[in-house]
């Protein structure tokens, strides 16, 4: 369950979850009876009418039982947080119940309910600032669009984390986080949005630089909730403490409370590093990926294969070290003016051949005509257009390039490009990826064509492109991208520069020259699996046990 603000009367955020979830999450976080719970403190931040409340409770009275600990000593064990009355009162009835039913004198059982739940903004209360060794629950899904601007600038100012267009959920982690004592531990069931979301970027580094991720069970397809609900749910816990080992889950429709309860003991006291069962696999990492940077996606051992390769290998853009550089071509503003078949529209100095994404679809580079008017100079200046009257006479055909925002930026500079065009770039030779594609599709261009806006391009002063074109043309490569990436409708993917500069690579001097010349080969015959087998190994890695074998299970 969760809570609400004062000023979203008609979106209370609440999502009800299952009790099997529940008590995953309090066995992931250690919350176990056979523990001397009433000497520890746990926190709920939107406890709605009690669904993980409930469970606690129950946990708290045996081990208060186990321990011959008198229910009277149990005031600080647990602290619940909610803004709607009903909640409140719904919540305080079970706690009170539980009590009574476990031999509390009803004075007792109601003075615990009251102390352990009440009505208060979780994200603005400060009137309890003691640490906690748990806290779980559900928090709300409210976007911060839905908030009023006085709520939205409070928890602002209060939370740091809370930034872009996100949900408060992000607040929630925040504080829990804040509030832990040393080894402490949050366990949430919430959208899994803010790993790979712009605005969970600062949560993302704070939880990197100070906390340990210790599970991430993605459950997209579970049954987890009383309704269904469209929310991307995954069970994260996350420990006060150094980084250590992860476990890495990926559920299917199919998994159950059984599963989960399997899951839980290889989660907690296996040492494998892989599990397998009923709807789910998951992995053992040796750390978490760190940074405000995206955090990766994919299955268990994909993600594995993430880190196995970030952790011995090397950035794919890597000027300093390699002189390989990944980036975007030239962005016109008005591609219908800057680019014309007609070679001889202005002087030949002014224009030159330019690579686009129908050259590359055959897998070959194949130029199809298309020139870029260059209105640079070599030293990266505008040339002065008196100088050029041809050209000067060309762009006065066409009164919309002192429309565009760049130009009424600078209007003495209305005719540039957006960006610059940089001379060295057209003679060197690259490889080239269009943006859009369902697989990664690099293509070698020799040399002699600047590319576009829509094309990647990748050039280095050490590689043979050809022999790194067959290991981007792997599905180690792809899964790189599709770790980072989020498909678009129909599975496209996204090549952009951001994505392909996560692939990781070997120094091209480790590379035998056998495996070398099976790469270049592959990459000349557009043959993935033929790439893939000599990219496994490069890497040293099995195939089978990353999930890389065919196309077909990527």
């Amino acid at each position: 369950m969760t809570a609400t603000m004062p000023a979203l009367d008609q979106n209370h955020g609440e999502v009800f979850t299952r009790r099997w979830v529940v008590d995953v999450l309090l066995d992931l976080v250690g919350y176990d009876a056979d523990r001397d719970l009433g000497e520890l403190r746990l926190v709920e931040p939107s406890c709605g009418t009690g669904a993980f409340l409930r469970p606690a409770v129950e946990r708290l009275i045996r081990s208060a039982q186990n321990a011959d600990r008198d229910l009277r000593s149990l005031d600080g064990a647990i602290r619940a947080y909610d803004l709607q009355p009903g909640n409140v009162r719904a919540a305080r009835l079970v706690c009170r119940d539980l009590l009574a039913a476990a031999g509390a004198s009803a004075p007792v059982a109601a003075g615990l309910a009251r102390s352990w739940v009440r009505r208060a903004d979780f994200l603005l209360d400060d009137d309890d600032d003691r640490e906690a060794d748990f806290a779980v629950g559900n928090p709300p899904y409210i976007r911060y669009d839905d908030l009023s601007n006085e709520v939205a600038v409070k928890y602002r100012t209060a939370w740091q984390t809370m930034r872009g267009r996100g949900d408060i959920y992000v607040g929630f982690f925040e504080r829990c986080l804040s509030i832990l004592k040393a080894d402490g531990k949050v366990g949430f069931i919430c959208a899994d949005r803010w790993m790979r979301n712009q605005y969970g970027a600062a949560l993302r580094e704070l939880v990197s630089r100070e906390y340990s991720v210790e599970q991430v069970w993605t459950m997209h397809g579970v049954d987890a909730f009383e309704e269904k609900v469209s929310a991307y749910p995954a069970i994260t816990v996350i420990a006060n403490k150094a980084q250590g080992p992860v476990v890495v889950a990926d559920m299917e429709d199919s998994f159950s409370e059984n599963s989960a309860k399997s899951l839980v003991k290889w989660s907690t006291r296996g040492r494998s590093a892989a599990f397998s069962g009923p709807g789910v696999k998951a992995h053992r990492l040796p750390h978490w990926f760190g940074g405000s940077d995206l955090w990766p996606t994919g299955t268990p051992a994909r993600l594995a294969l993430v880190e196995h390769l970030n952790d011995r290998y090397y950035p794919l853009h890597d000027p300093e070290n390699t002189g390989t550089r990944v980036s975007i071509g030239v962005a016109t503003g008005a591609d219908k003016v800057y680019i014309t078949k007609d070679g001889s529209a202005v002087e030949s100095d002014r224009i030159l051949p330019m690579a686009m994404s129908g050259d590359l679809m055959s897998g070959n580079f194949e130029w199809q005509g298309n020139y870029l008017i260059n209105p640079w100079s070599e030293d990266g200046s505008l040339v002065e257009l008196e100088d050029y009257p041809q050209m000067s006479e060309y762009f006065s055909r066409h009164p919309q390039l002192r429309t565009r925002h760049v130009a009424k930026k600078a209007p003495a500079r209305w005719y540039r490009t957006i960006d610059k065009v940089h001379a060295d770039l057209l003679a060197r030779p690259k490889l080239l990826l269009q943006d859009m594609k369902s697989a990664i599709h690099p293509v070698y261009e020799p040399g002699g064509f600047y590319p576009h806006h829509n094309l990647y391009y990748i050039v280095s002063d050490i590689w043979d492109l050809e022999v790194l074109g067959g290991l981007l043309l792997s599905r180690v490569s792809q899964a790189f991208i599709e770790a980072y990436c989020v498909r678009m409708r129909g599975g496209t993917l996204r090549f952009q520069a951001q994505y392909l500069k996560k692939i990781r690579v070997p120094r091209p001097s480790s590379l035998d020259r056998m495996i070398s010349a099976e790469l270049k080969s592959a990459f000349r015959s557009r043959d993935t699996e033929a790439a893939t087998r000599a990219a496994a190994k490069v890497y040293e890695i099995d195939l089978e046990e990353y999930e890389l074998l065919s196309a077909g299970k990527n």
